[in-house]
Parts: C-alpha cells; sequence; structure tokens
C-alpha cells in the first residue's frame, strides 16, 4: 500500500520528523526514499519494516537532550572530534551545552566512520548522479516539505485549523534554481504549473484574442490544482515611494492579485512569486493570508557544487561518448576530482556552475580535434580559462545581491539553515574589499 511520511511514521510508531532527519543524517538520495509526489517508495518500506528496532533507537535518541560528552562517551569517539561534527552540522544547541533534537547520535557517529552498510544495503549504496532528481539541499527539501504540510496531509486543517497558503515567495540571488524549485512545489503536491507570461501582465494587447491580467486570472480560478508561477514578483510587488513612477501595469497587477487572493485557497489554487529579495515588497502582499511563506533558494554549497560540477559534465553522455572516455583517463568521472576548482567557486550559482561545465566541454572538444586523441590532460590552466569565463557573472551586483539574500535568509530561516547561512557568509567574506569601503558594501571581483 503507497504511504506517505506521516502515513508510514504512525505506522512505524516513530516521529515524523525522525524519518526526515534520518534521510539526512545519513545522506540518503530523496528520490531513493520518496517518489515525486511525496509517497514511500518501495526500497525504503522495505529498509523501514525489516530495521524498525534501529529506527525507534534512532527516534529515541534524537528526541533526547544531550551533550557532547554524553555523545562521545556512547560512541566510543574523542568529545573533540563530536563538537567538530556537531558545529559543521547542527546550530541549534540550548544555552546550558545541551543540543536540541536535531542532533542524532546516530548521524554524528556515521560521520565519524561508523559502519551503517546494513542501511545502504537496501539502496544499493547511491542513486547514480545522472539519475537522480536533483543533487543535495535535503534540507531545503524538507523545509518546504514541512511548508506544503497542509497540501499534503488534509487533517492539518481539520485537526489543527492550519490552512493551506495562498501564496508562497521563493526568494534567492540569480541563478539560484527558483523556477526549478517552484516546479518541484508543484509535483510535490500534485498541482499543475503554469508559467505567467509576460504578455499576461499588459493592461492592452494588440492582439485581441488576449485577456488582460484579471481576465486571465478568472480564467485560472475556474481550474482545479494549478501553480501560477510569477517572476520578477519584487519588481511587480514593490511598494509605492513618494515621487516614486510606478508601471501602471504593474499596480493594476498587484490591484488584482489583492482583491483575488482570499479566492486562492478556496479555488485551489496556489501563485508562487520569484524575488530576489524581499525588500520592498509590499508589506501588506506578505501579511498572513497571502504571501506569508517565504522560501529561500540558496547557491550551492562546497559539495553540491562539486557533485553539480560532474553532473553537467556527463548530462546526456552515451556509454561510449568521447567526453565521458577522456573524464575517465582523467578520474573526472568522480566526485573527488571536482573539489579543488569547486573549492574555488565561492557563492557561484547553479547558472555560473552550468556556464563552467558548457566552457571546460568546448576547451576539452578544441583539444580533441588539435591532438586526436583520447589521452588529454584536463590540465590547471584549462580548467582555470573556464574558471574565469563563468566567473565573469560575479558582479559587484551579485555579489550585494547574495549579500542581502543572507540578512533576509538569517532574519526568517535561521533556525533550520543556520549552518548553511554561516557558510555561505564565510565564502561571501573572501570577497570583501580590503582596502579602504568601496561602493555599496564593498565588493571586488578581481580574484575572479
Amino acid at each position: 500500500m503507497i504511504q506517505n511520511i506521516t502515513e508510514f511514521s504512525k505506522k512505524l510508531d516513530i516521529s515524523e520528523e525522525s524519518i526526515k532527519q534520518f534521510i539526512q543524517d545519513f545522506d540518503l538520495e530523496i528520490s531513493d526514499c520518496l517518489s515525486p509526489n511525496l509517497n514511500i517508495t518501495q526500497n525504503f518500506e522495505t529498509f523501514a519494516t525489516e530495521n524498525q528496532e534501529f529506527l525507534r533507537k534512532y527516534d529515541k535518541d534524537l528526541n533526547e537532550e544531550k551533550n557532547s560528552d554524553q555523545i562521545a562517551e556512547k560512541i566510543h569517539q574523542p568529545k573533540e572530534k563530536v563538537e567538530e561534527i556537531i558545529q559543521n552540522k547542527i546550530s541549534n544547541i540550548y544555552d546550558n551545552g545541551l543540543y536540541k533534537s536535531s542532533v542524532s547520535t546516530f548521524g554524528v557517529d556515521h560521520q565519524l566512520g561508523g559502519d551503517y552498510q546494513f542501511i545502504y544495503n537496501y539502496f544499493g549504496n547511491k542513486t547514480e548522479l545522472k539519475q537522480r532528481d536533483f543533487i543535495g539541499y535535503r534540507d531545503l527539501f524538507f523545509y518546504i516539505y514541512d511548508m506544503l504540510e497542509p497540501f499534503i496531509n488534509p487533517e492539518q486543517s481539520k485537526n489543527w485549523g492550519i490552512q493551506k497558503a495562498a501564496g508562497i515567495i521563493v526568494y534567492g540571488p540569480p541563478g539560484s534554481g527558483k523556477i526549478f524549485w517552484a516546479k518541484r512545489i508543484a509535483e510535490m503536491i500534485d498541482f499543475e504549473f503554469l508559467e505567467i507570461l509576460k504578455s499576461r501582465l499588459k493592461s492592452t494587447s494588440e492582439n485581441d484574442n488576449k485577456t488582460d491580467f484579471d481576465s486571465y486570472l478568472s480564467e485560472m480560478l475556474k481550474k482545479n490544482k494549478v501553480i501560477l508561477f510569477l517572476e520578477n514578483f519584487d519588481e511587480i510587488m514593490a511598494q509605492r515611494k513618494e515621487n516614486q513612477i510606478i508601471s501602471y501595469d504593474n499596480e493594476e497587477v498587484k490591484d488584482c492579485i489583492f482583491q483575488n487572493i482570499e479566492k486562492f485557497e478556496k479555488e485551489n489554487l496556489l501563485m508562487i512569486g520569484s524575488a530576489k529579495g524581499l525588500a520592498g515588497i509590499e508589506t501588506e502582499m506578505i501579511a498572513p493570508g497571502r504571501f506569508d511563506v517565504l522560501i529561500p533558494i540558496f547557491p550551492p554549497n562546497l559539495q553540491e557544487r562539486a557533485e553539480m560540477l560532474l553532473f553537467n559534465m556527463i548530462k546526456n553522455l552515451s556509454g561510449e561518448a568521447t567526453l565521458l572516455k577522456i573524464l575517465k583517463e582523467n578520474k573526472a568521472d568522480q566526485i573527488p576530482f571536482w573539489l579543488d576548482i569547486a573549492e574555488k567557486m565561492k557563492v557561484f550559482s547553479n547558472t555560473m556552475i552550468v556556464d563552467f561545465t558548457q566552457s571546460l566541454k568546448k576547451r576539452i572538444r578544441s583539444s580533441y580535434l588539435k591532438n586526436r586523441t583520447e589521452k588529454i590532460k584536463i590540465s590547471q590552466p584549462i580548467l582555470e580559462a573556464s574558471f574565469k569565463e563563468s566567473a565573469s557573472k560575479l558582479t559587484n551586483d551579485y555579489l550585494n545581491n547574495v549579500q542581502q539574500f543572507v540578512m533576509e535568509a538569517s532574519a526568517n530561516s535561521y533556525d533550520r539553515f543556520g549552518v548553511r547561512i554561516e557558510a555561505l557568509k564565510k565564502e561571501l567574506e573572501t570577497y570583501k574589499a580590503k582596502e579602504s569601503p568601496a561602493k555599496t558594501i564593498g565588493f571586488k571581483t578581481d580574484q575572479a
């Protein structure tokens, strides 16, 4: 019988949060554990059913308050190593030194080399990179899952009075994958995804067959289970400032959404706005019951960048592809090869990583056409040249965008993304100007 996490956790008599944290602690691929519409996979059901005793121990431990001394003693590891693991992964610590329930003794033990092969035996170790739905971001996935609970589990509304969101804002720097996650949300709650075209935002049109936004939204409200994705939400919904000229079209769209937003939940319509940042958005628009679900979309961290580099290098290649043979010759068909260059790509967006791989593929191909051999060395100069080309988007505007994003994500979601936020802050610091303050927040990009 197909079950979602809520149903399955009740069957196992362990908390839903424990299942989510378990998947993250043991770096299991989301697609190995959950189907696109968030039901438990057969593999995960088999594992969990046959290892209920272990999962109950995990559940009990996760919900116990504990300090580093207690964890170190239990897993027979030095306290210093335990604390290092926890500081790198967890930001939730009580003032008295006890860790909140987001710290698992088993998870720490796993990070320090504990043998948990019995878990991976059920999942074929790890899903091949090219077969994954997406890379990393388990923390963001489950954060979004929690935000979507009212859509996934109707009992939340019946038992707790928690209503579905009328609107969601996905915000983050350019190229961070906001439209990808908006489509993922549609998949998770089984809604049709529709992107609002720019032509729909015009108050008039030369083509009489086209309708204005008000008519368009009225038509969408007649549909069932639809997500409307609106780009440039922060510009369209900007708060009017004194003596500022506002686009008539934007004002019309904003007024139309204000007038209809109360109908969204009733009519099973969800609007997702994409924004670079939250500053400047009309405060009434993000009030409770409106666009009050704010989802930060982060640039990838170091490990995610390395995985994305490999993924984009091997994407769509056949088993006999010349590029694949060259990658294997350099051991570049494995994650470790990409870690050094990924380390240099601090605060790179997803788009910049794709740009890098496209540039690198062209350089490798040119070398192959010149030398007619697959024994081509992917040298440091080749990597550096592609790096510099892709880093051209690492402008002051982009870096200031990341800085603003860090501030807003910290204010809204630090409890869930503290570790990711702190890591992003450190990466951002490497671009700060060392000399006297320059314009805005003083970033420099000459080292890119």
